[in-house]
């Protein structure tokens, strides 16, 4: 049997008038996680929540918040994020001088502990911090911008990383982001993942039918 995904909707693509009720309506439909990705218009062009607004949301669900730092230098933004109500935060290598030390001080805050590789970063950073990471992000498109095309070539990337994991022993998540929809999420499980972040796919219609579609995708492959 294949195996069920968890579903990470990503608050970029929801009402941002109305986020407390998207949270909660997330949580209703049956999404095992809330995707927040924190950009800075500078690591990546957009800009979109700070720590605050986050704080502001954590009362509306029980559910974990899976927070993406997309903000360099990432350090300085650590405990803020874990004060406001992360769960888990992940970062990029190339946020910071010292990944190492970032996913040891993500730990230190009592935070699940994310890496995040986008289309053109290299995995073999994976492999000399492996045992400090509880989640590895792969991104099928280049960050930014929701809405963009799931690149194809992420999917031989996910099976490397799933090999890296599995080699260590990791118990680490393997969470995919970018263009995830009904119609590749099989391909993406059957590489590796166990996670699945989805923006517009979700938030563009029936909240609960779409993400039980991405659940349901590996079993219908």
């Amino acid at each position: 049997m294949a195996v069920t995904p968890l579903i990470c909707p990503s608050i970029l693509a929801s009402d941002f008038s109305r986020l407390g009720e998207e949270v909660r309506a997330l949580e209703a439909a049956g999404a095992d996680w809330v995707h927040v990705d924190v950009m800075d218009g500078h690591f990546v062009p957009n800009i979109t929540l700070g720590p605050d607004i986050m704080k502001s949301l954590r009362p509306h669900t029980s559910l974990p918040f899976d927070v993406h730092l997309m903000v360099a230098p990432v350090d300085p933004w650590l405990e803020a994020f874990r004060e406001a109500g992360a769960d888990i935060l992940s970062v990029h290598p190339e946020s910071g001088p010292h990944v190492h030390r970032t996913l040891g001080r993500i730990r230190q805050l009592g935070a699940k502990a994310g890496l995040v590789f986008n289309p053109g970063t290299p995995l073999s950073i994976l492999e000399e911090v492996v045992d400090l990471v509880d989640l590895v992000l792969i991104m099928s498109v280049n960050p930014g911008f929701g809405g963009q095309k799931f690149i194809d070539s992420s999917l031989r990337k996910i099976g490397a990383a799933r090999a890296i994991l599995d080699r260590a022993g990791s118990a680490a998540h393997l969470q995919v982001d970018g263009g995830v929809t009904s119609a590749n999420a099989a391909a993406c499980v059957a590489a590796g993942a166990d996670a699945l972040v989805a923006g517009s796919f979700v938030f563009k219609g029936d909240y609960a039918a779409n993400i039980a579609a991405l659940k349901a995708a590996p079993d219908a492959a």
